[in-house]
């Protein structure tokens, strides 16, 4: 009689209670889900993407553990986050806001601090922080604008603004603030704005990403190509003359 009521405990446990959260979440979590099947190509299951894609996992636990902030429990929203992140190794601070249609793509190494901001349909991919820079206090961390997508090991760290409809490149490391309409790119990060176009907030091509330090460059080269040029001429001209 033990042995059945252990087998069955652990009937429970394993199947009954993972298969009612599945339920919940995709009742709950339906533009988190939504996103996911936009944004990601190799998402063609629903029922894949909701046991298997520990990003999603991460988003749906934040929410929740974002929730329980208000329950009276100090300890239980971090706890929530710490299991969180031993089971898909994205940190996400309880208390981080974080808006609609977010989404994380892969995620691992994803760390988003206490004061962060995030708008609705961001993108950001494995390796992100969204961090501080010191041992400040109260607001120490980005505010995110809508339709951002944010590129692979990229850093956003301070107080800083980061605008709607930005890509930041992969391994950028952004300290200022970023205007609307902007791709950010380098260490530091140097703004590259898309005059006249505007970018879209759930794609980034890194293989055509501009790079403002090249562009002056070759702006300089091409200068020095003209200077050079006119002084050989101004040279022909005196030896004939």
């Amino acid at each position: 009689m033990l042995f059945l009521k252990i087998m069955l405990s652990m009937l429970f446990a394993f199947t009954i209670v993972p298969f009612l959260f599945l339920l919940a979440a995709s009742i709950y979590f339906k533009k988190e889900i939504k996103a996911v099947f936009e944004r990601d190509p190799a998402a063609t299951s629903y029922w894949e993407v909701l046991l298997t894609y520990s990003s999603l996992h991460a988003i749906i636990l934040h929410r929740i553990a974002h929730k329980t902030r208000g329950s009276g429990i100090p300890f239980l929203p971090r706890l929530i986050s710490q299991i969180s992140r031993f089971i898909t190794a994205v940190e996400i601070h309880p208390a981080a806001s974080i808006g609609e249609e977010f989404f994380i793509d892969h995620g691992m190494g994803v760390v988003i601090g206490e004061t962060t901001v995030i708008g609705d349909r961001v993108t950001i991919f494995q390796g992100v922080t969204l961090g501080g820079t010191g041992k400040e206090r109260g607001k120490r961390h980005p505010t995110i604008g809508n339709n951002v997508v944010i590129g692979a090991g990229a850093k956003i760290l301070g107080s800083i603004k980061i605008g709607n409809n930005v890509n930041i490149g992969a391994n950028a490391v952004v300290i200022r603030d970023v205007p609307d309409d902007s791709t950010v790119v380098g260490v530091p990060g140097r703004i590259a704005r898309k005059k006249g176009e505007k970018i879209v907030g759930i794609n980034i091509d890194y293989t055509n990403l501009p790079d403002p330090l090249s562009a002056r460059l070759e702006n300089l080269q091409h200068e020095i190509d003209v200077i050079e040029k006119e002084i050989k001429t101004h040279r022909e001209k005196k030896e004939n003359s």
